[in-house]
């Protein structure tokens, strides 16, 4: 490497308050993100035999989370502190190419799994035909997708190199005013890389809540008051704008001084700038994990139950003779089984305590309150703008939750 880009390479050009503060970001976000993605992926791991189609989509994301977070952030945190850039020339297009791969890879990831909840929501049709083979498919297809763009500045089209802060590597964004090449990869990269997955996902879910809220709508013509159904169009009303806010905060900032710098004059953009769109890109991989740790009713479920065993088996440990202890934990939980159905879409509907289920709380405590005549509890499953009503006896124990 030659001395002008060995200084332009090593030297960060960002004050050292500004890079330990940096570091300091991306050691608590490289904490949490390890943390968040560990924990999604020791759930699916799990539950593994229970997974749905759908959910591999939720395991991959993990997977390139992860992934960029083991092979970016050690670099990134020792290379902050020291107010330089620490490694080679190799070391820093192996770190841009494993940004783009991964960085693209979560984008392209998120655009699918929208898509399939589009699928699954608004064309049930379609969408219960969607099988294992189908979700392994578009999974390849996600990395097959990603890797075209990650591999294009290996063999020529576009370029890596140093990012304007100094202390990290990335997509060389001074390269379009001087090669022609460049110029076309990064109108690619900006078109199909952002612009085509923002319009998908935002189409999408804008879709899936215009089903639901008619879906919602149809069945409150039929039911009273108090036995709306909320929790459907609640969740999916959270999960929409969550992703979709994270999307933005992750991948925005970073678009728009990229294409400032590509499409501008790239000495007018300021390094403290391109510095906090990449924390704000980075910040991704913990994002996307919280996300469907707290919004995914199934996966929030297993990792409830794990801990809970973990627990049981610490406090076995410790307090042996507490048996009275484990058999209220016991009762509890499967009275908690019992208090609760689920809808056609796997979301729970609480409904009072189940009188087909036989807790011992039930039978013992509040025998006297039921007779032969009481009337049967029922639950309303939503499929699609239709809706049927059918006994809690009749659901099937191993209706799960396939909404993401």
């Amino acid at each position: 490497m030659g001395n002008a880009s060995e200084t332009f390479l090593l030297l960060s050009r960002i004050s050292k308050d500004s890079d330990f503060l940096m570091g300091t970001i991306y050691t608590i976000f490289g904490v949490l993100s390890m943390l968040g993605n560990g924990i999604l992926l020791f759930v699916a791991y799990r539950k593994k035999s229970s997974l749905k189609p759908a959910e591999f989509f939720v395991v991959n994301l993990a997977i390139s989370d992860m992934g960029m977070t083991i092979s970016l952030f050690p670099l990134a945190i020792t290379s902050t502190y020291a107010h330089m850039w620490l490694f080679n020339e190799t070391t820093c297009i192996v770190y841009a190419f494993c940004g783009v791969l991964f960085g693209l890879c979560s984008l392209t990831n998120l655009t699918v799994l929208s898509s399939v909840c589009w699928l699954k929501v608004c064309c049930p049709n379609y969408g219960n035909k969607f099988s294992y083979c189908h979700a392994c498919l578009l999974v390849a297809g996600v990395w097959c997708y990603a890797g075209v763009f990650a591999v294009g500045p290996l063999s020529g089209w576009g370029e890596y190199g140093a990012e304007p802060y100094g202390t990290a590597c990335c997509i060389d964004w001074n390269a379009p005013s001087q090669n022609s090449a460049a110029m076309s990869y990064i109108i690619c990269l900006f078109f199909f890389c952002y612009i085509v997955p923002c319009t998908v996902i935002f189409l999408s879910y804008t879709f899936i809540l215009l089903t639901v809220r008619g879906s919602r709508q149809a069945v409150q013509q039929h039911m009273s008051p108090q036995n709306k159904i909320t929790n459907a169009h609640a969740l999916i009303i959270k999960l929409s704008v969550a992703v979709c806010i994270g999307f933005l905060m992750a991948w925005s900032p970073y678009a728009i001084v990229s294409m400032w710098a590509a499409f501008g004059n790239p000495e007018t953009v300021p390094p403290m700038a391109f510095a906090l769109a990449a924390i704000f890109a980075k910040s991704s991989t913990l994002y996307n994990p919280i996300v469907y740790l707290v919004f995914k009713p199934n996966f929030r479920k297993s990792l409830c139950r794990d801990v809970a065993l973990c627990r049981r088996s610490l406090c076995g440990c410790l307090c042996p003779h507490s048996s009275t202890q484990k058999g209220t934990c016991m009762r509890s939980h499967h009275r908690e089984e019992c208090n609760s159905t689920r809808l056609s879409n796997g979301l729970p509907e609480n409904h009072g305590t189940c009188r087909h289920c036989p807790c011992p709380e039930t039978v013992t405590g509040t025998r006297e309150h039921f007779t032969d005549e009481s009337p049967l509890k029922t639950v309303r499953l939503l499929k699609g703008s239709a809706h049927t009503e059918v006994a809690v006896s009749q659901l099937s124990n191993e209706m799960q939750s396939d909404f993401l």
